[in-house]
């Protein structure tokens, strides 16, 4: 067991201070001539306005009886602003929420801007002047929490009729489902205003969300009961001050990866203080969920990794999850800035991973030749045992650094139900949906968006999860080509 070490509100601003603020530089390969940019740039491309509602066109199959309801995703789409300075890092674009719904077979899009300072204060100065993963604030830019650096662009947490859009380093942004009017930073506690909450919280069956607030060796932990109050938010030390994107949970507890990539500079951008450090290795924590004092750690090789799959654990103590896996911290450092900039970047090669937990106290990594990122699994059985993960598989080759296709992966068989929708395609992540009545794992749909470059135009399709590989039973298409975002929500 380690060792509890205290940690205050005030020690814990002062490292997230340290964490949320970076700090942009201005590059004119972001100007290239249209001609020279890449068959792929509209995925990186500006959208200048909000999205008022309009009606997709089915250009496939026919909406399954009974798949009814909303997918709203979230994503960077605005990088430039005139003459500049502009974003220079994939992840610190403008927000923009995307609702796609579907009722008596029939879909509709409609999408917004989230309303955050940083987003404001920008289109005041004609500039991307504020801070962000890959930037600080320029000269003039007010900065007073990281809240004022929130581009809230991430992923979206529907809970206690609203909808909130994520970001890392600040509050969750507060929004109406129906009209996806802002409502504002949300503020749990007074004393809880501006401090971070992360893109990737971890929902148990009966909706009690649990999350994390991350500020170097530090972190918050939120407990959120179902309808969206909070319960509690403690802080805890972490062994090692690693960049934390996604964590994951089983019934009992948290596993929190600590990865080899961490902050050991104090410098900006934030991006700039982070090393990679492989002789380090990789550990995970396990946190009681019901006594944060009692933890357990576990070795493992190194490896960068954004997104994790849902835990379990087994009858003998045993806790295993699933990985998306990379080699380093490339992608994050250089890859991101070379896609804002309409260069190809070297991808790495991402991997689905098995990681266990043993009772023995060892850890081990399974990797697998499927090349995929964004696991999801089924949501009524999250925190308990599971045996498929759906996943977006990276294809393409030379030249084509998004995800193509669509697969699930059956862990006892070893594996993969894969639709590939080719190179014309930038394919985004996918949720499962399940079919009214039925309590079976993954009897349902998965639900999701591609960015058809041929058509230049973003569709919306349906799989029968069981039978991915016979490609959509349905698909729709907008009038409109959106940037590729990260994350989603189902109503």
């Amino acid at each position: 067991m380690l060792r509890k070490t205290p940690m205050d509100r005030r020690a814990f601003l002062t490292a997230l201070a340290a964490t949320s603020l970076a700090t942009l530089t201005p590059e004119a390969v972001l100007a290239a001539s249209a001609a020279a940019n890449p068959a792929w740039a509209p995925a990186v491309g500006d959208i200048e306005a909000d999205l008022a509602p309009r009606s997709l066109k089915l250009v496939h199959g026919k909406a399954p009886r009974g798949l009814a309801g909303t997918l709203y995703r979230n994503g960077p789409a605005k990088f430039r602003r005139g003459a500049g300075p502009n974003a220079t890092h994939w992840f610190d674009g403008d927000g923009l929420v995307r609702a796609f719904r579907i009722r008596d077979g029939r879909a509709g899009l409609a999408g917004r801007f989230v309303d955050t300072f940083k987003r404001r204060q920008d289109e005041q100065f004609g500039a991307m002047v504020g801070a962000g993963f890959a930037s600080t604030a320029r000269p003039g830019a007010t900065v007073r929490s990281a809240d004022d650096s929130n581009a809230a662009n991430t992923a979206l947490l529907a809970i206690g009729g609203e909808l909130l859009a994520l970001w890392e380093q600040g509050s969750p942004y507060a929004m109406d489902p129906d009209t996806l009017a802002t409502k504002g930073p949300k503020t749990y506690r007074p004393d809880l205003a501006h401090m971070p909450f992360l893109a990737h919280p971890r929902i148990e069956p009966n909706g009690r969300v649990w999350n994390l607030g991350v500020a170097g060796k530090a972190a918050l932990v939120w407990t959120l009961n179902a309808d969206g109050r909070l319960e509690k938010a403690q802080m805890i030390a972490l062994p090692r001050a690693s960049y934390i994107h996604d964590f994951t949970a089983t019934a009992r507890h948290l596993v929190i990866v600590l990865q080899p990539w961490v902050q050991d500079k104090a410098v900006m951008p934030f991006v700039d203080s982070m090393s990679w450090r492989p002789e380090m290795g990789t550990q995970v924590l396990v946190v009681d969920k019901d006594d944060l004092t009692r933890r357990r750690l576990f070795d493992l090789p190194p490896f960068f990794v954004f997104h994790l799959g849902d835990a379990w654990e087994e009858a003998d103590g045993t806790i295993r999850f699933d990985a998306c896996i990379e080699q380093d911290a490339g992608f994050a450092t250089i890859g991101a800035r070379e896609l804002i900039a309409l260069k190809t970047p070297k991808m790495a090669t991402t991997a689905l991973a098995m990681i266990t937990l043993g009772a023995d106290g060892k850890g081990r990594l399974e990797t697998t030749p499927l090349r995929a990122e964004f696991p999801r699994a089924d949501a009524r059985f999250a925190g308990s045992g599971r045996s498929r993960t759906i996943v977006n598989t990276i294809g393409g080759g030379p030249g084509k650094p998004f995800l193509q296709g669509v697969a699930v992966s059956d862990w006892r068989t070893g594996k993969a139900d894969v639709f590939d929708f080719g190179p014309d395609h930038c394919a985004e992540e996918m949720l499962f949906v399940p079919r009214p009545g039925s309590g079976r794992e993954l009897d349902g749909w998965l639900v999701g968006t591609s960015l058809n470059l041929k058509a230049r135009a973003t569709e919306l399709h349906v799989f029968d999860a069981g039978h991915v590989a016979d490609g959509p039973v349905c698909s729709w298409r907008s009038d409109v080509a959106l940037p590729v975002g990260f994350h989603g929500a189902w109503i």
